[in-house]
């Protein structure tokens, strides 16, 4: 039996891919594929918007509905929406990671709140956060209201308290949330998509 250097070369090969993928326990022969539609089955699908970046990545989060293994209201899966124009359905790390925000034991279910000079937070109730935060923005800005500035132009500010903006807010989100804070009198708002 003649073997020419190519032969031999191209025999070589193939006899060691075969020992290497065979024994990995990869197999070449086409398999049957079936699409997994029991985890989505009893879930309705939602749009969100990521929360990581500012670039705005879109979101499919389906949630149990009634008749769910897991009751109504759990998010059982995230994945990115391929109708988005943004990201085409595609998603990051962290963007792929949204789901664990929903489902993770760790996370907080209450407020945090840590007094002035104090070194722990303690878990508050919302009804008592809420109006603690109303009560001092409003005590601040009274404090600090400037109607008139030094050459008598009428500027309606105060500068005791600044906004920092999150990138997941979408622009209605953003449009109101500005509208509050410069009827509040804010000069310095800044979004966390510049920083």
């Amino acid at each position: 039996m003649q073997f020419s250097r190519r032969g031999f070369l191209k025999l070589g090969a193939g006899a060691t891919a075969s020992v290497a993928f065979g024994g990995l326990g990869i197999s070449l022969t086409p398999v049957a594929a079936a699409a997994q539609d029991a985890k989505l089955k009893w879930t309705r699908q939602t749009t969100s918007v990521c929360c990581y970046c500012a670039v705005g990545c879109g979101l499919l989060v389906s949630t149990s509905a009634e008749g769910h293994p897991d009751g109504p209201g759990k998010a059982i899966n995230v994945e990115g929406n391929p109708d988005h124009p943004i990201n085409e359905g595609s998603l990051c790390a962290k963007g792929a990671s949204t789901f664990q925000l929903a489902s993770n034991k760790d996370r907080p279910q209450k407020p945090l709140y840590r007094a002035p000079g104090a070194t722990e937070w303690k878990e508050v109730e919302w009804s008592w956060a809420l109006p603690e935060i109303a009560k001092r923005v409003k005590a601040t800005r009274d404090a600090t209201f400037t109607e008139k500035n030094a050459a008598g132009q009428v500027v309606n500010r105060t500068e005791a308290i600044a906004s920092l903006g999150s990138a997941a807010l979408d622009n209605e989100e953003c449009w109101a949330l500005q509208a509050m804070q410069r009827a509040l009198g804010l000069v310095y708002i800044e979004h966390q998509a510049r920083l």
